[in-house]
């Protein structure tokens, strides 16, 4: 048997674990793997590869693959002894921990972090013709896969993520993603404005890009259509990088931009962006193009200045306030949503106190919020002590979680009675209820007869009801309409009014 043929009418079976860059990792998976030959299926029983797509952001995360992989090896071992399927381990946790998957009682088969999977199929072509597991998990300083067209995991959803950038320079101290993902490095602007219209062509109503720190994209590739070079590159005011940052390059406000431009009907979105790269040109996209919505991803991870510097986060707690401030001047419906750490290494009770007040004034419309996990490899491993007891942290983001819901429920009362747009999506999976979103990040409920002649997909104009809670609204349809249409008649600024600042 040659090395590439053993994938021919093979099925492979992939459950995904973590982050949506993962998910965009899958559907690349898939894509290598479907060329050579596999056919990916839905039953666990039929599958000759299962693979896990895997987080290694915390521990809990690896927990749960571990316990995963106990139970596939009954599989191997006494369900299916005489079809026993491989099993891989991909992405992050397969970066971080590739001998003790591969050592750890022969569970796993393949090993391949985020750089390698092109290299997928000879990896299980190998492990056929072996008694040994193979691994890959070497990183890349340019590979993007951006010649290659992901298979979407679901074909019927009216938005996607479309990735732009990999990897993160930030080093952030309780960060593993540098150490799994490798540094930044860009797609080609010509290859994403490709694939956002070939996406459009396919009928896509909303288009997410994305990337580790998805704001400091940098593109110095030739291009004869987007000659433009460095518009939006300052930092924010008031932030600062602990590396020594490139210079020229096509920047993420001209990306934006020129996505916008693709479909005035498809609505753009971003994530996951760094506070210190929102420079006021990218900041005028975001309020010039109706079609890009106005939640902002603004992750805090502490409000205490002397915390955010042992996270080597670039600012310091003013300026994450200034900045906020700032941005609501420019775009005045924004809102914003975060990421928050309870119990970082030496946090005191006063600085846990201030991340509160941020959270307060700042007033977030969405939150992930977590306790410390601390991650070999990182530099707050080497450097500092896991020292917040276990308690301490519960207790701590407890009130973080309770300051977060009581502040969002005020907040979107603002919208009751007010009409807005919202991308219907079909029915929710845990209730069965009619329910799109909003451009400004919320999860909306629907009822009314205009909901007869919806398809997923379609744009209709609501009027938010009286029930809200902190992160979904209600609303009753209207009339079925356009982006474009709609906002001509009821500009952005208009919807929320002037209570959100």
């Amino acid at each position: 048997m040659a090395v590439s043929d053993w994938g021919q009418g093979r099925k492979y079976y992939v459950e995904v674990y973590g982050c949506q860059m993962n998910v965009n990792d899958t559907e690349i998976l898939m894509a290598v793997l479907n060329k050579a030959g596999y056919q990916r299926t839905m039953d666990l029983d039929d599958a000759d590869v299962v693979f896990l797509m895997t987080c290694a952001i915390r521990e809990k995360a690896e927990g749960r693959i571990w316990s995963r992989l106990s139970q596939l090896k009954s599989l191997k071992t006494k369900s299916r002894p005489d079809r026993a399927p491989m099993v891989g381990v991909l992405g992050c946790m397969a970066e971080r921990l590739k001998e003790q998957l591969l050592e750890s009682d022969k569970l796993v088969d393949v090993v391949c972090g985020p750089d390698g999977y092109r290299s997928l199929p000879r990896l299980l072509s190998l492990r056929a013709m072996s008694a040994d597991g193979v691994a890959n998990v070497m990183l890349s300083a340019d590979e993007t896969y951006a010649d290659i067209t992901p298979v979407r995991l679901d074909p019927n959803k009216i938005s996607v993520h479309l990735s732009i950038m990999r990897g993160c320079n930030n080093m952030c101290s309780f960060c593993i993603v540098p150490f799994t993902r490798g540094t930044e490095r860009s797609r080609d602007i010509d290859s994403i404005v490709s694939e956002v219209r070939t996406l459009s062509q396919q009928g896509i109503r909303e288009v997410t890009l994305l990337g580790q720190n998805v704001n400091s994209y940098r593109d110095t590739s030739q291009s004869g259509a987007y000659e433009t070079q460095g518009y939006g590159a300052d930092l924010s005011r008031g932030f600062n990088t602990i590396y020594r940052r490139k210079e020229g390059g096509r920047r993420f406000a001209e990306l934006l931009h020129r996505v916008a431009q693709v479909d005035p009907e498809m609505r753009v979105r971003f994530t996951s962006p760094h506070p210190k790269d929102f420079p006021d040109e990218l900041l005028y996209v975001i309020r010039d193009n109706a079609n890009v919505c106005r939640n902002i991803h603004l992750p805090l991870q502490s409000g205490s200045t002397s915390c955010l510097e042992r996270m080597r986060r670039g600012y310091t707690g003013e300026a994450f306030r200034e900045l906020v401030g700032h941005i609501r001047q420019i775009i005045p419906d924004v809102t914003f949503s975060t990421d928050v750490i309870a119990g970082f290494c030496g946090e005191t009770e006063a600085e846990h106190q201030d991340t509160v007040a941020v959270m307060r004034e700042v007033g977030f419309d969405m939150a992930f919020m977590f306790a410390y996990s601390m991650r070999e490899r990182t530099h707050a491993h080497r450097k500092f002590q896991d020292d917040v007891a276990p308690d301490v942290k519960s207790r701590r983001l407890q009130e973080i979680i309770e300051t977060f819901h009581a502040t969002a429920r005020v907040r979107n009362r603002r919208f009751i009675g007010t009409q807005g747009l919202v991308l219907y999506e079909g029915l929710s999976k845990r209730h069965g209820r009619p329910f799109g979103s909003d451009d400004y990040g919320h999860k909306v409920f629907l009822d009314g007869p205009a909901l007869v002649d919806l398809q997923p997909g379609d744009y209709v104009r609501v009027r938010i009801g009286d029930t809200v809670t902190s992160a979904s609204l209600t609303a009753t349809a209207l009339e079925k309409t356009t982006l474009v249409e709609h906002y001509q008649r009821f500009p952005q600024e208009a919807f929320g009014g002037g209570a959100l600042a």
